[in-house]
């Protein structure tokens, strides 16, 4: 998001220097020169954070210490906010100043555009405390204080009051904030207690150039399904975590994702993201497991993602093998730049999420002209079936198991309503979600904010 945004901003006249992290050397997967290429970059680099980690040491106790997660996850170096303690966080805040501080180009910055709530706020209090700072939220650090507030074991480690506490004055003295969606712009205010003034829904871009419309003909088609669950399978299970222990065979997939008399490529429904919980992939399985009785013609589901060894409450993967659900394909994650090759070889794109602070994943599969299947909650009310008579897709009551089913039912049996909702969907991606829309909405900000 910070590199797209950052290109968008430059063209309207707002040139970026980023501050972020950095892991690996140039070209690696995490190495910032590689990931903002084109962007001027401040780096920090993790290495020796990683390092210690990996012998067994404190990544919080290197010179540059690693940044901490919002998501309690094990065996990673970022552990959780509230696993951190109060020294640690001063430590990182004062790395991050020094940082800032050795910077020409931030030194003569007219706006700071800080990115959830961090030991950077403070930072930037100590090393460039007359520029006005706008702080942009994404979702997760709303559902950590909240789960904090609600004394959710997950996430309540021994420093989380402190944590708490700590973000709560941050966000007090940002000049603005830059929530994503009208949702999270509610739950800002009511957990952060901002002046509602102050708070501004703007929502993510799509890449309206890498996520467009392409329909692969029948044998790309089969070629593609054969590399994903044959040739190179990343789906991995509970037992082991690893990428590729689940797997399918050239036939397994010929019978799930082609009619058997006629050869023809069967309509596909797809899954995007994590395996959290507010994601509700157990739900979506065992839905799926109802719908797919009712079908007129035989559809599979393809799960596409999970990062390896991550997931919060039942593994889907589980699920399906214990309860004997037929045509659910996993197929791992992947690099982004192969989504919009895999949303193009779907025909419905569903996530029954629950509270999902915005949902870029929806943006990417309407850019892809595909019609979508989510909840009446959270961020993507503010963007699906919001043009009167030119609905996107469909919409059901969260954790409703029954509605989803019937949704799906009815995107696999009305293909011309499926085509005609999804053509929908990618016009209103297109014209309304693009990362110059988004640029200059937020430009708009910086000049009421940091006129020049």
């Amino acid at each position: 998001m910070a590199a797209y945004l950052s290109r968008a901003l430059d063209v309207y006249g707002w040139p970026v220097t980023l501050a972020c992290g950095s892991i690996g050397e140039a070209g690696s997967i995490g190495n910032a020169a590689t990931v903002f290429s084109g962007v001027d970059i401040v780096p920090a680099s993790y290495d020796d954070a990683i390092a210690r980690w990996r012998r067994g040491e404190d990544p919080m106790d290197a010179p540059f210490p690693m940044h901490p997660s919002f998501e309690a996850r094990t065996g990673v170096p970022d552990r959780a906010f509230p696993f951190v303690s109060p020294l640690q966080g001063e430590r990182m805040a004062e790395a991050w100043a020094a940082l800032l501080a050795a910077s020409q180009a931030l030194s003569r910055a007219r706006v700071l555009h800080l990115h959830h709530l961090t030991p950077v706020h403070d930072a930037a209090a100590m090393a460039l405390p007359d520029v006005p700072v706008l702080t942009h939220l994404h979702g997760t650090e709303l559902k950590m204080l909240d789960a904090i507030d609600r004394g959710e074991p997950r996430i309540s480690g021994p420093h989380a009051d402190w944590w708490s506490s700590r973000m709560r004055n941050a966000a007090l003295r940002a000049t603005a904030t830059i929530t994503i969606s009208p949702h999270d712009r509610s739950e800002a205010v009511r957990l952060l207690e901002l002046d509602p003034e102050t708070v501004h829904s703007i929502p993510n871009g799509v890449d309206v150039n890498h996520f467009t419309p392409s329909h692969p003909g029948l044998e790309e088609r089969l070629k593609l399904w054969l590399h994903w669950f044959v040739n190179d399978p990343r789906g991995w299970d509970e037992a082991t975590g690893t990428p590729g222990s689940i797997s399918y065979t050239e036939a397994e997939v010929m019978e799930g994702f082609y009619h058997a008399e006629t050869g023809a490529a069967l309509p596909v429904l797809m899954y995007v993201g994590r395996f959290l919980a507010f994601k509700r992939v157990p739900m979506l399985v065992r839905a799926y497991a109802r719908a797919r009785l009712r079908m007129s013609v035989p559809a599979p589901l393809v799960i596409w993602g999970g990062f390896p060894g991550e997931w919060e409450g039942e593994h889907p993967h589980t699920v399906v093998t214990k309860e004997g659900i037929e045509d659910v394909f996993f197929d791992g994650w992947r690099d982004h730049d192969q989504l919009p090759l895999g949303l193009s070889c779907a025909d419905c794109f569903v996530a029954p999420s629950t509270d999902e602070p915005f949902g870029l994943v929806y943006l990417e599969a309407m850019a892809c002209e595909l019609p979508v299947i989510g909840t009446r909650s959270g961020g993507p009310l503010s963007f699906i079936n919001v043009t009167p008579g030119e609905r996107d897709g469909w919409l059901v009551p969260p954790d409703d198991e029954h509605a989803l089913a019937d949704a799906m039912v009815e995107a696999i049996d009305h293909p011309a309503k499926r085509k005609a909702f999804g053509q929908n969907a990618g016009r209103h991606a297109r014209e309304n979600y693009s990362w110059h829309d988004v640029a200059r909405r937020v430009t708009d900000l910086y000049e009421t904010y940091a006129p020049r």
